[in-house]
């Protein structure tokens, strides 16, 4: 019985269960991130509305610092979006279309995930982050984390609009699992990332967009929601 119990407490002895602990869980994945230049990583997207799945989607993602990310969508279909470090890109062969607009004015999805090319600092978009009570982890030993974002206001109502982004993270090593965003509109985008490489050989050309022969560019950001 008594190995039962220390196996128990060695468990449970893994996750943080006070706010100090927590903000050495953050502090060590930042840092995990924050010593890389550059990150690849196998993902897996997925897009629900009102709790109803419509659209899963996986490739390879790549950043590199300062600011730039690329991501290759292999699986239904091949598309590519690209942050260059200023411009947003995103673009669909079979339609022979690429949509550009200002990284900063993006509302894309994927843009949050900038961190991991920038500072790797949660407190540039989360005012507080604790441990998620009403969320389960979907791997074995993760960690969730609840990032409350920054108040925005709504144009129309002037309320608080209360989306959420939720970190899953290995408590040993501090490497991302998971990231979902939950909006308040019952969209829903879930990141499962798997195989990080730090610092692997990126050249910077990979974050360079030369449009096709051919393409249209257009202005704009209509296209930047998710594939």
């Amino acid at each position: 019985m008594l190995p039962g119990i220390f196996l128990i407490a060695g468990l449970l002895s893994l996750f943080p269960q006070t706010a100090n602990e927590v903000s050495a869980l953050i502090s060590r994945m930042e840092a995990r991130y924050r010593s890389a230049r550059t990150l690849e990583a196998a993902f897996l997207e997925r897009y629900s509305e009102g709790g109803r799945l419509l659209r899963s989607e996986s490739g390879t993602a790549y950043f590199r610092r300062p600011g730039r990310m690329r991501w290759e969508y292999q699986a239904p279909e091949k598309d590519l979006f690209l942050v260059d470090g200023k411009t947003a890109w995103f673009y669909v062969p079979a339609d022979h279309t690429v949509t550009r607009v200002p990284a900063k004015q993006s509302t894309d999805f994927r843009t949050p995930l900038a961190l991991l090319a920038g500072e790797m600092k949660l407190s540039r978009v989360c005012s507080r982050v604790d441990l998620a009570s009403s969320e389960k982890a979907q791997t074995e030993d993760g960690v969730l984390l609840h990032c409350v974002l920054r108040g925005t206001k709504d144009s129309d109502s002037g309320s608080a609009i209360q989306d959420a982004v939720f970190f899953e993270v290995d408590p040993t090593s501090g490497e991302l699992a998971r990231i979902l965003v939950r909006q308040s509109d019952g969209v829903e985008l879930e990141f499962r990332f798997s195989n990080w490489q730090f610092d692997p050989q990126l050249p910077p050309s990979m974050f360079r967009f030369d449009a096709p022969p051919g393409v249209a560019i257009v202005k704009g950001e209509a296209a930047l929601g998710g594939t």
